[in-house]
């Protein structure tokens, strides 16, 4: 049994220590650091302002008793005989080679963690420090052999580069994945991130993602939570630009238990642009909590969020979202929205858009709107011979398309319309 309250954070702890987890990549003096700030803030509950609605501390100690990291290759080889268009496979966080397509332009370096060299495995834990978040302190200390991309200077690609991470349940799994995506200056890539879940048994996926966008760089980055109904995932995404690169993320969220998703992005560099986009559709008892901050440091940046949930059954949606702007960050133009559809009247969504400006110069808004169905659109289509059921379904189907859109290719756009109208 996972122990009470005060022990928790010792028992994981333990439990992943004993599994043979050895973090080669990283340096000690790091390894320590995470420990530490695991064993002096625990692990987060409902007393925790930013886990408000989030209790991951009373999820652990009900839903994961047996917690281990094992993998069934023969699993992998019965389920998973057609990569199609996957490019880069993890299996339980691991990256593998031998079920990945390799990269037509040899320049580009893609690696396991623990084989990079000292100059790029120094990368690993700086865009995303210890002490920034428990979980990021649990990820670090017991990451597994992540995934390494980098994307030479002023290198196009034309294809997007797809991360499939096949999780396998044989037994409660907490896994603790991560990937670093490097692009130098002027390069442009497109990243599609997606997980596959086998097995029968519930799963703990805390994730971590480092981007780095140097001078002039563009990545489009499109992330696939369609998960299964036994997943828990804590997903945290730092991403750092530089002067003048634009950073696009889309993320679709369904399916899982619990999905928390940590985005903070840091505009480091003058005239960076960064947009993000988020779709949540939730049932049953589902929790989607959606946690962003963009991070104004310097003049001329611009930034955009929409977001928008649709809850059913007792559901429970989250937005919690900070615009930052430091005092030197003048000519800062953000924008922030959140615009949520409730289907059931035990159904739940908690907003909280946020400004913290310490700049005078700057156009910064936002809002947020939470209601059911339009009744004057819905009667406006029953009029016009379309029963009540696809007439509601056209609307959540529209109110959708504003976020699908910006997913990397049409293709992808298609294939989540029509999953986003299967979820429905």
């Amino acid at each position: 049994m996972i122990a009470e309250k005060s022990t928790l954070t010792q028992t994981l702890i333990h439990r992943l220590s004993s599994q043979g987890n050895k973090v080669a990549f990283l340096q000690e003096n790091v390894l320590i650091e995470a420990l530490q700030y695991l064993e002096e803030n625990g692990i987060p509950n409902n007393k925790h302002e930013d886990y408000k609605y989030c209790n991951v501390e009373a999820i652990l100690k009900k839903e994961f008793q047996n917690i281990e990291q094992k993998f069934s290759t023969e699993l992998v080889k019965n389920s998973f005989s057609n990569k199609g268009n996957i490019t880069l496979v993890l299996l339980n966080g691991v990256f593998s080679p031998e079920y990945s397509d390799a990269f037509e332009k040899e320049e580009i370096l893609v690696s396991a963690f623990s084989k990079l060299d000292a100059k790029r495995a120094s990368y690993i834990a700086q865009l995303a420090p210890v002490k920034q978040d428990a979980f990021v302190a649990l990820n670090t200390a017991f990451s597994s052999d992540g995934l390494f991309v980098e994307i030479p200077k002023n290198t196009i690609l034309k294809n997007p580069i797809c991360i499939l991470n096949v999780v396998n349940a044989s037994s409660e799994v907490f896994l603790n994945t991560r990937h670093f995506i490097h692009l130098q200056e002027g390069a442009k890539a497109q990243v599609i991130l997606e997980t596959k879940h086998l097995g029968e048994h519930k799963v703990f996926i805390n994730s971590v993602s480092e981007r780095q966008l140097e001078k002039g760089a563009q990545l489009i980055a499109s992330e696939l939570q369609n998960e299964h109904s036994k997943v828990y995932a804590v997903n945290t995404v730092n991403a750092h630009l530089d002067r003048e690169a634009v950073y696009d993320c889309t993320s679709i969220s369904s399916g899982a238990q619990l999905i928390r998703n940590n985005h903070n992005v840091s505009l480091n560099g003058e005239y960076a642009a960064a947009h993000l986009y988020g779709l949540f559709a939730a049932n049953g008892t589902q929790l989607i909590d959606n946690h962003t901050l963009m991070d104004h440091r310097v003049p001329n940046c611009e930034s955009n969020e929409l977001y928008k949930g649709i809850a059913n059954g007792k559901s429970t949606g989250v937005f919690n979202g900070k615009v930052f702007v430091q005092a030197h960050a003048q000519k800062t133009n953000a924008y922030q929205s959140s615009k949520n559809i409730l289907l059931s009247d035990e159904a739940s969504i908690y907003t909280k858009p946020q400004l913290e400006i310490y700049a005078n110069d700057v156009k910064c808004s936002h809002g947020t709107s939470t209601g059911k169905i339009d009744e004057s659109a819905l009667f406006y289509l029953k009029a016009r011979g379309i029963g009540e059921e696809s007439a509601k379904k056209l609307l959540l189907q529209a109110f959708a398309g504003e976020v699908i859109q910006h997913l990397a290719t049409e293709e992808l756009q298609e294939s989540v319309s029509q999953l986003f109208e299967h979820t429905l």
